[in-house]
């Protein structure tokens, strides 16, 4: 095998590990509420703190890469990654549980953009569209086996063995990095790291998610008010310090490339969205209709069928048609999907879940493979580090604001409605009202990506996929 079909392997290994660890938990989230009795905006916490740890150490995937190598970052990153998986199935409070869950995230942040920045450097660019297609093919197993067999783990052995699972599976990977990967150093010199970038970056992604996190919650709204302030205030900080940085952790002038900058938009607004009503969907279907783990889970099935028909639709049509009719399709079947969610009010209704997963997995599946398509299309090969590392970050902070965005949005429409008590004798009544309004206002929200969709550089896309 050629080494760069090894180096692909092994970083496709590692995004599978990464999709695994992030969509397993959530069938377990309704028996981690019960076991640690904590609200919906506590929980998101669980996902929230993993995403948030990833998002933290992406930036220094560069600096670390260039100073010891890519090899040896990314051996012990998965090594960190195990070792927060094995406290995550041992924590015996929800606060260890989110603790052990950042330090899985820290662990395991550098396996996709490292990985993908190794793999990328390797393969043309008329050939990474290809190789894309490759990449959500594998990644669609994730979500496709993940919750069923999460599902199955917790009905029968409880919810501390899905994280348990995530050790033998990035033991996989380990190994072959191990026996495969060249001990390589980035080209890039090593300089100093830019610390207070770091520091200020991480706390404004904090503070904001914080911030919604409160938000939710009537008697905390006016300090998750100040912390989102506080966060954006940040936020505005680091871009003034990156601007006078010589070197620093992300160079936030690659957004200036138009399609490197819608690519990342919609991702934040289409795939992102959906983990936030996925998250509010697993609580609707377990706690109110009162499905097992283990039959919502399988939900994902479909899913992942419309996943897969959306990356063969991309393959075929992508260099044909270019990015915006496959990103229009795409929004537009992913809203359908969570209409049809907000007409489900009984566990019976199977065949109409199964429909609205499949034309979720469907649309949200176009709009992240013809945006990752897209995405680096304009991007020179000693710049890919520092693009992969803004896309990752992206991706993650997309996953972020949709589970804080859509828990936030569920528990202010809970406190609307007085639903809190389930022994209420109205409570299903008044709960299922509460879970249709909030998928369709995430409907309603596809509105925006359907107009950036629209705006997309087409043409400019053709071009580029057309020379040699």
């Amino acid at each position: 095998m050629e080494y760069r079909k090894r180096v692909a392997a092994v970083y496709l290994l590692g995004f599978f590990v990464d999709l695994v660890n992030l969509f397993i938990g959530n069938v377990a989230f309704p028996d981690i509420a019960l076991a640690f009795r904590c609200d919906v905006a506590a929980l998101a916490w669980v996902s929230t703190a993993y995403i948030l740890g990833l998002t933290v150490v992406i930036p220094l995937g560069n600096w670390l890469a260039a100073a010891y190598g890519g090899k040896r970052v990314f051996i012990a990153s998965l090594l960190l990654f195990m070792a927060g998986s094995l406290g995550a199935g041992l924590a015996g409070s929800l606060a260890q549980l989110i603790a052990w869950r950042a330090l899985q995230g820290l662990g395991g942040g550098l396996l996709i953009p490292l990985g993908q920045t190794m793999t990328y450097r390797l393969y043309q660019p008329a050939e990474r569209p290809g190789l894309t297609a490759l990449i959500l093919l594998v990644g669609q197993l994730a979500p496709a086996l993940s919750p069923a067999v999460g599902g199955l783990i917790v009905d029968s052995l409880g919810w501390r063995w899905v994280f348990f699972l995530n050790l033998p599976l990035a033991a996989l990977p380990l190994l072959l990095a191990c026996l495969w990967l060249r001990d390589e150093r980035e080209s890039l010199p090593v300089g100093r790291l830019d610390w207070a970038g770091l520091l200020l970056g991480s706390l404004a992604l904090l503070a904001v998610l914080q911030g919604l996190s409160e938000l939710a919650q009537p008697q905390t709204w006016l300090r998750g008010g100040v912390a989102l302030l506080a966060g954006l205030g940040l936020a505005a900080a680091y871009v003034r310090h990156a601007r006078r940085w010589p070197q620093p952790i992300l160079r936030l002038e690659l957004l200036r490339e138009p399609l490197l900058r819608s690519a990342m938009l919609m991702y934040l607004l289409v795939p992102g969205v959906f983990m936030g009503v996925s998250l509010v969907a697993m609580l609707y279907l377990q706690q109110v209709l009162g499905l097992a783990a283990a039959s919502a889970g399988m939900l994902m099935l479909p899913w992942s069928l419309g996943a897969f028909s959306a990356i063969s639709l991309t393959g075929r049509l992508y260099r044909r048609r270019g990015p915006r009719p496959l990103l229009l399709a795409g929004v537009l079947a992913q809203a359908l999907g969570f209409l049809l969610l907000w007409r489900v009010s009984a566990a019976a209704q199977m065949p109409q879940l199964a429909a609205a997963y499949l034309l979720m997995g469907l649309g949200g599946t176009l709009c992240s493979s013809a945006s990752q398509s897209t995405a680096f299309l304009r991007v020179a090969p000693e710049r890919m580090g520092e693009a992969s590392a803004l896309w990752n970050i992206n991706r993650q902070v997309s996953f972020c604001l949709g589970m804080a965005a859509l828990s936030m949005l569920l528990n202010l429409l809970l406190a609307w409605r007085g639903v809190v008590d389930p022994a209420q004798p109205a409570w299903r009544e008044a709960a299922t009202e509460v879970f249709h309004l909030c998928f369709l206002i995430a409907a309603a929200g596809m509105l925006l990506p359907l107009w950036l969709g629209g705006r997309i550089g087409n043409r400019t896309v053709l071009q580029l996929l057309r020379q040699p």
